[in-house]
């Protein structure tokens, strides 16, 4: 499968994930957002762009995507704004992402699929 965007093709896998992380740049970014909101998701706000550059950031330095325990406690660099706990801002991210926060962001991030990785 594949992805046009720019007039290049970008290959992806059969659920759409890059096959390439290489290949993501802005323009990349907005058009996986763009398909993942004409699927029915909700529309990526600037809070999920911010989170979507913290997956990018954090697959770069450590080679692995963040957990969905390691997602909570950064939750005070990410959010915005106050939970009172890790099990608020994790409502709170289902409500965003509700198939799955990592496997979505990851996703958006243009990451591998952490299916195998990470606990979703």
């Amino acid at each position: 499968m594949s992805i046009e965007v720019n007039g290049k093709t970008i290959e992806t896998d059969e659920e759409g994930y890059l096959l390439n992380p290489d290949d993501w740049d802005e323009e990349v970014a907005k058009e996986l957002v763009r398909q993942h909101e004409a699927a029915g998701h909700r529309k990526v706000t600037e809070e999920g762009w911010r989170m979507i550059q913290y997956f990018r950031d954090y697959y770069e330095q450590h080679q692995t995507h963040p957990s969905m325990h390691k997602l909570l406690t950064e939750r005070a660099h990410l959010e915005g704004k106050h939970f009172e706990d890790e099990k608020s801002f994790r409502d709170h991210l289902y409500e965003l992402f509700p198939h799955g926060p990592i496997r979505m962001l990851s996703k958006l991030a243009g990451l591998p699929n952490p299916e195998h990785e990470v606990e979703t």
